[in-house]
């Protein structure tokens, strides 16, 4: 026997619930967001409901449970898909469903709208090329062994209409792209639909221009600058069959495509995949219950996979596809690690080592192209010494102390704080603080150094303007600038041939983020800013800067070796049971009285201690304590961090502090929860 968990039309009052049901062995094999009619509520009036969930366990509780009565036959439509999405999102996330039915299902609001305007706000000249190119390139892109072999895996298994998850893992520069071009070219070919998820930062002309050469007027592209009018009318396209092909952020997971074949996520590890509203969801999990929802396959394609993903992809959960080499032969960079702490022994206090400086010497002789990428990820209340490195640590989560305004240094996941260094407590040096230098200093040091020298400056300010991001990574593909110098944004898949150089200052500050993931995102950011150098024919080097050369994330960057540092990371992660070694629940609390916060914060810690001796279940409870940015507009914030190794175990306990709020109607702060989070709190 089967059971089914399932939800009732939108319009019932007990939106928030889902009623268990038998299903009927005549019924065969249902799946989740098959629409039913049940027999429902104390007259057994039938009423359409969701399958939003199948066991094969009896649910609990002294009770008769009804059964399904009927399947709605040739009614399934992407409503009842997205209804069924929205409940499962709702479980796993947390928040009320109403939430997560406004993720998924666009807002009802028309606009008048000229053909076109979207693609003409967001890039300018892709109207153009579609107009050219109305059926797009027929010719299939030549493939090296490595990306053919790829695409033959994926496509067979669609042929043999076999759906899994595929990690793509390829090394920067390895041909990705035209991958995913030829595998949704047969996707296409077969009158299936597609969409392709890029991390916004990475939706430029530069990327979304290949597309839109290839696949003509049967794509369209998504971006944050759309009103809820633009994304209502785009839906209403994609579900009329105007367009067949999405391409876009997070959000255009949820494009109604009812005949969805193939959904990929370039970029996989990207932060920006996990929402920060709630439902708190990860694309990278919706994207997978979508497609087995659709009968559809999924790629994640990455140089520096989540350690998450690698690590299903060794279980087998996922597919593993390699990419080792980059296409057209071109080698990878040659890389040098400097350490910083020698070059201040030397007398060398300023940003730029001195090998740095000699081979921007020399590539501005050779008319080649510059990128000096600024780390700043995770500077903020970040303290280290200069002298040996030496960076304070909690004792007991392994996690970077974060300097606050009161000069003491807290730990984000337990409260553990002790008062602030006036001395390196390793070595003695006086040479420890925070670190201070920001891209417009950086600027003018290149000015000044390098008066000859055009520069381009790409940060937060001077891309403010709508446009400005473009027109920078513009003018630099051009030649307009012979040295681009930027943060992270610069170094997201941007594909310039005449760089011949990237030097990394500051390689090692996002190792101390006060976040579990920092040693990945070290090696995600450095290896990614290392993939701009030497892309094309020009042999490519990198200068890595570090007061931690001996760290293993910067190593193993350095020397492009993921395994290696999968290996050692993961192991990290199980002593400390972090994930994907173990799983953990944040519980944030907010409101504008830090009193409040706290008394909320201890009755959430009496529920919990409840629920583990009511169910006999033990968890590892960490906090309350501040967050890392403890007031955020008028809004003071706390965090309670519980970890266990099962994860079903964190969502009942999820359920019962939900409960909990709700029954002792608990409304002086907002509670929200967020699952392995993939930024620090």
């Amino acid at each position: 026997m089967k059971y089914a968990d399932i939800i009732v039309d939108i319009s019932a009052p007990n939106l928030d619930k889902s009623f268990s049901y038998e299903i009927p062995d005549e019924l065969g094999e249902l799946t989740v967001g098959t629409p039913v009619m049940i027999p429902f509520g104390a007259g057994n009036k039938l009423k359409k409901g969701y399958i939003c969930g199948i066991r094969s366990t009896r649910p609990e509780g002294d009770f008769k449970l009804k059964k399904i009565d009927s399947v709605v036959k040739n009614s399934l439509t992407i409503e009842d898909e997205f209804m069924a999405l929205a409940y499962r999102m709702k479980t796993n996330y947390g928040g009320m469903l109403k939430d997560s039915l406004r993720t998924v299902i666009p807002v009802k609001q028309k606009v008048n709208l000229n053909k076109g305007v979207k693609r003409k706000d967001a890039f300018p000249e892709i109207s153009e090329l579609i107009k050219e190119n109305p059926d797009g390139c027929k010719s299939p892109i030549s493939l090296n062994d490595e990306q053919l072999l790829a695409r033959n895996t994926v496509c067979a298994d669609i042929d043999g209409d076999i759906h899994k998850t595929y990690l793509l893992h390829g090394v920067t520069g390895s041909g990705k792209t035209e991958v995913y071009i030829e595998i949704i070219r047969h996707v296409a070919e077969k009158g299936k639909q597609v969409i392709v998820l890029i991390p916004e930062i990475s939706l430029t002309y530069q990327t979304v221009k290949r597309f839109a050469m290839c696949f003509g007027n049967k794509v369209a592209f998504s971006h944050s600058k759309l009103s809820k009018g633009e994304r209502y009318e785009q839906s209403e396209k994609a579900k009329n069959g105007e367009i067949n092909i999405m391409i876009g952020p997070r959000s255009a997971l949820f494009t109604p495509f009812s005949n969805l074949g193939l959904i990929i996520i370039d970029e996989e590890h990207e932060a920006s995949y996990k929402s920060e509203n709630t439902p708190k969801y990860h694309a990278r999990e919706v994207a997978i219950w979508r497609a087995e929802m659709a009968g559809a396959s999924v790629i994640l394609g990455s140089a520096t996979p989540s350690l998450e993903s690698y690590n299903k992809a060794l279980d087998g959960e996922y597919t593993l596809l390699s990419l080792s080499k980059r296409a057209m032969d071109a080698e990878m960079p040659k890389s040098h690690i400097v350490d910083m702490r020698a070059e201040m022994k030397k007398g060398n206090r300023s940003v730029f080592s001195e090998i740095l400086l000699e081979k921007m010497k020399d590539r501005l002789n050779k008319k080649e192209q510059i990128m000096l990428f600024l780390n700043r990820r995770g500077y903020a209340g970040f303290v280290s010494c200069r002298s040996c490195g030496h960076v304070p640590k909690c004792p007991h989560c392994d996690i970077s102390l974060t300097l606050h305004a009161n000069k003491r240094l807290y730990c984000h996941y337990c409260g553990y704080s002790i008062e602030n260094y006036k001395n390196c407590p390793k070595c003695g040096s006086g040479f420890i603080g925070g670190f201070g230098t920001g891209t417009e200093k950086i600027e003018k040091m290149v000015n000044e150094t390098f008066p000859e020298a055009k520069v381009l400056r790409m940060d937060a300010d001077t891309t403010a303007k709508k446009g400005d991001f473009e027109k920078i990574l513009s003018a630099f593909s051009k030649k307009k600038a012979d040295i681009l110098i930027g943060t992270q944004m610069i170094v997201k898949g941007h594909d310039f041939p005449d760089v011949s150089l990237v030097g990394i200052l500051a390689a090692d500050l996002s190792l101390f983020a006060g976040d579990y993931r920092a040693a990945e995102r070290t090696y995600q950011l450095l290896s990614q800013a290392s993939g701009r150098a030497g892309r094309s024919s020009l042999p490519g080097e990198v200068v890595i800067q570090t007061y931690n050369p001996e760290h293993y994330c910067v190593e193993y960057a350095a020397e492009n070796r993921y395994v290696d540092f999968y290996n050692q990371e993961i192991a990290a992660r199980r002593l400390m049971n972090y994930p994907p070694a173990g799983n953990m629940m944040v519980i944030y609390i907010q409101s504008e009285s830090p009193k409040k916060n706290s008394n909320v914060a201890d009755r959430l810690v009496y529920c919990i201690k409840h629920f583990e001796n009511s169910k006999n279940v033990k968890y590892r409870v960490l906090g309350p304590s501040e967050a890392a940015v403890k007031k955020l507009n008028d809004m003071y914030r706390s965090v309670i961090y519980v970890k266990d190794k099962d994860y079903g175990k964190l969502i009942e306990l999820k359920d019962a502090i939900e409960f909990f709020i709700n029954s002792q109607k608990i409304n002086e702060a907002s509670v929200q929860f967020d699952f392995n989070p993939v930024k620090g709190y």
